[in-house]
């Protein structure tokens, strides 16, 4: 009997002009590069590592052979929308990735925070998540409810 998979979110691959919405398209889960780099070299990573190249950049855009996406607006509410109703949402349930090193995101106990987090933040919190490349331990703190705004309106552009 074959079973049947569900399709893989895309791969993505942000230039040097989208650090922001790369940082939050990987809170959404989605695997994207940031690279500061010139056209070629972002060329060729997107065609070796099947990555959608997301761009302000009309001519990169235009590239023969590489499958791109012509940001077009400067708001990042916009770009969200934009790239959602481009690719999809993100897969459910969407695994986040850090947003610096775009690794995937393991979750960490409660005890298994503490003394590597601020000791109010141990007491007060129950959700954490470590980046296994850098490091880096989030959680959802006050700024949550803003990230979690921020989205709502995204999904009323899309």
């Amino acid at each position: 009997m074959n079973q049947l998979t569900a399709p893989a979110a895309p791969r993505l691959l942000a230039d040097a002009m989208l650090g922001k919405l790369a940082r939050w398209l990987r809170l959404l889960g989605y695997d994207t590069l940031y690279l500061q780099a010139d056209d070629a070299l972002l060329a060729h990573r997107a065609r070796c590592e099947e990555r959608l190249l997301l761009t302000r950049d009309h001519e990169l855009a235009e590239r023969r052979g590489l499958d791109t996406l012509l940001i077009s607006s400067e708001v990042l509410e916009e770009q969200l929308g934009q790239v959602l109703r481009a690719i999809g949402a993100p897969l459910e349930p969407a695994r986040p990735r850090c947003m610096e090193c775009n690794s995937p995101l393991r979750e960490l106990t409660v005890a298994e925070a503490r003394g590597q987090v601020p000791t109010y933040v141990a007491q007060t919190q129950t959700e954490f998540h470590q980046c296994p490349t850098c490091q880096r331990i989030t959680w959802p703190g006050t700024h949550w409810d803003g990230i979690q705004q921020r989205l709502e309106r995204v999904r009323k552009i899309k």
